[in-house]
């Protein structure tokens, strides 16, 4: 259910300028990305995890506002980074 090492690396190596630039806006909402799937994949099979719920209704929260962020201080960034994870439909 975690994300594991090398897929976080995998995730920095593909968003990120280096491989040790995890603070970037682009790779901090690659991550969320990807717990949030893991944790809609759990959800689907455990229904009245509510836990589990209320700690993915804070990772949206968390990586809506990081878009919005992003969105503000670099329009094309952002618009390639939704395009590229398949956010918006």
């Amino acid at each position: 259910m975690s994300v594991t090492k090398e897929e976080i690396a995998g995730i920095v190596e593909k968003f990120g300028t280096s491989a040790t630039d995890t603070g970037k806006t682009e790779v901090q909402v690659a991550l969320l990305t990807k717990r949030i799937t893991d944790l809609t994949e759990h959800l689907k099979t455990h229904k009245k995890d509510h836990s589990s719920r209320r700690g993915l209704l804070k990772l949206v929260g968390q990586r809506r506002r990081l878009l919005k962020y992003l969105k503000g201080k670099n329009l094309e960034a952002y618009r390639e980074l939704i395009s590229s994870l398949n956010l918006r439909k």
